[in-house]
């Protein structure tokens, strides 16, 4: 059972002052459909325990009210993310977590992704635009690419990156379809179906435009891997 005393009552959110200690990483405020103040608020919450902060989806105008009152914050406009690193963040992997794009259009999941590693203390190693309408530029990168202890690799039209690097690696890898295409992409369903039917086995696949997601199945990966470690040395 969790304490009580573990969550903040707010009236309008009940803020998780725990999760980090369930599952290595505070609670993350998902910002679409909030307003400024209640953004404010649960920040607030946050913050006056100590735990990092980030707040996904904001937008630039949110965005600017929230740091008016809360000046510690940093924004991302590609991203869209407001993020502090908070005093018990710590590293999951000795390495940097590569993150590889199809394309520069899908770099705004990427830098999702890219924060919510970064808050929580693991570095990553960005590798963009090396899709498959030119596949000479993947493979000049995959010595890099081969040295990440886990990859997450995004893509829209078709999808095909992920396949194509799921069967060059051996380390985890989370394959991310964005909405980035023309009328048959779907918004990102043919990608998605396209990343669900791959032939590489092993690759784990989230939702359309999901950088968040896929980085926090990263950094589960991570804390069960320093577990492991820390059981073999007993």
């Amino acid at each position: 059972m969790v304490a009580a005393a573990s969550v903040d009552d707010l009236g309008y959110a009940r803020v998780d002052h725990q999760r980090e200690v369930r599952q290595g990483i505070p609670e993350v405020v998902y910002g679409e459909n909030k307003t400024v103040e209640q953004l404010i608020g649960i920040i607030a919450s946050l913050y006056q325990a100590k735990q990092s902060v980030l707040a996904t989806r904001i937008e630039p105008e949110k965005a600017e009210a929230i740091c008016r009152v809360h000046s510690f914050l940093k924004y991302s406009p590609l991203a869209r993310t407001l993020s502090l690193r908070g005093e018990t963040t710590r590293g999951r992997y000795r390495a940097p977590v590569a993150i590889v794009t199809a394309g520069t259009s899908d770099q705004s999941v990427a830098e999702e992704a890219a924060e919510t590693l970064l808050v929580a203390g693991v570095e990553v190693d960005r590798i963009y635009d090396v899709g498959v309408a030119g596949i000479h530029r993947l493979f000049a990168e995959l010595p890099r690419i081969q040295r990440a202890p886990a990859v997450i690799c995004i893509a829209g039209m078709e999808g095909a990156l992920p396949s194509v690097l799921g069967g060059l690696l051996k380390c985890p890898l989370v394959a991310v379809p964005t909405s980035v295409g023309y009328g048959a992409a779907q918004e990102g369903m043919t990608a998605l179906l396209g990343m669900l039917s791959g032939c590489a086995s092993g690759v784990t696949v989230v939702n359309i435009d999901n950088g968040f997601g896929a980085a926090m199945a990263v950094l589960r990966w991570g804390t069960l891997t320093a577990e492991w470690q820390l059981e073999e040395r007993k």
